[in-house]
């Protein structure tokens, strides 16, 4: 799906899907949530109780496949822009190829992924992937004004967070739905499309806020890059938004993006104090729970509708 006759564009593309220790491949969460949906869907009215009998269509194969693509690329384009060292344990893209072929591998991931889309033939699952691109870019946009100008609210970092992160998982899934509907005519209802788009939404969510409280207490071998990175980069995410409800006094390092000697220290004191990484994991839990009773009043039971609550409690639970 990725290949291309350029050798070193070959290489860039297929940086974090070639990796020979397994590390760069990631944890394929956006790609099991669409497999998952997509069998726990087909198995519905069929009154089979044999997990082996309900297979994903081959269009939801490839939508699994394209879902990966586009969230690679975007981690090509967003180290560039964070200037970071490393992603997934191994060198940034853009630190063993250069910014120039960093983005361009990016850039050839979203039109690989743009032409896989067009030949499932569905409009309105095209509709929806493009839309998770566009969101993308608004979410990337929205990080660099907050680095740029004025302390960010909780409104505004979910909002960011839902460009960047939810949306490709809400609209992955939705998408999902959407081609099983297809295929089986009327079969499938507006409501477990509805629930489909909200269980990916929300586990992107509590994701990201997960990785932000991680951010705090990982450590490089464990998270695969650079613990406090966001801290140093100057990004005000949840642990700092709870600390800072509770500790006024932070407000003024936010805004400065911690760049005097001493705010950072002071900001982890706050956070501490406040308990600001608990109540980061506590609102992740929350949402995790609202993805669980869609896909639980919506779907069928089946082994598939179980993998799909139990990757919503490990997606809380992880370490990583």
């Amino acid at each position: 799906l990725v290949g291309t006759d350029h050798p070193v564009l070959n290489s860039a593309a297929r940086y974090f899907f070639n990796s020979e220790d397994g590390k760069g491949k990631g944890k394929q969460v956006r790609p099991v949530m669409v497999m998952l949906f997509s069998r726990a869907m087909m198995q519905m009215g069929t009154g089979e109780g044999n997990p082996s009998t309900a297979h994903a269509l081959k269009s939801q194969r490839r939508l699994a496949e394209i879902t990966e693509m586009i969230h690679t690329a975007s981690l090509f384009h967003d180290d560039v822009i964070d200037e970071a060292d490393t992603r997934r344990g191994q060198p940034a893209a853009h630190r063993a190829f250069g910014n120039k072929m960093a983005i361009l591998a990016g850039d050839y991931l979203l039109a690989r992924a743009s032409i896989c889309l067009a030949r499932l033939r569905n409009v309105d699952v095209v509709e929806c992937m493009s839309t998770v691109i566009e969101h993308l870019v608004r979410g990337e946009v929205l990080q660099i004004k907050d680095n740029r100008t004025g302390v960010p609210d909780m409104e505004g970092y979910l909002r960011k967070n839902f460009y960047k992160t939810a949306s490709l998982m809400a609209n992955s899934c939705k998408s999902a739905a959407l081609l099983g509907a297809s295929a089986n005519g009327s079969g499938i209802s507006p409501v477990v499309v509805e629930a489909a788009y909200l269980y990916g939404k929300h586990i992107g969510v509590a994701f990201q806020l997960i990785d932000d409280a991680l951010d705090f207490e990982g450590s490089a071998a464990s998270l695969g890059k650079p613990a406090l990175a966001d801290l140093n980069a100057g990004l005000s995410t949840a642990p700092v938004l709870f600390a800072a409800e509770i500790h006024k006094e932070l407000i003024p390092a936010m805004a400065r993006k911690f760049k005097e000697a001493g705010d950072i220290n002071f900001a982890l004191r706050c956070i501490e104090g406040a308990g600001g990484v608990r109540k980061t994991k506590e609102l992740a839990a929350i949402h995790a729970e609202v993805a669980m009773n869609a896909v639980a009043s919506a779907l069928e039971p089946s082994p598939f509708r179980d993998s799909l609550v139990h990757l919503a409690c490990r997606v809380v639970d992880r370490s990583r």
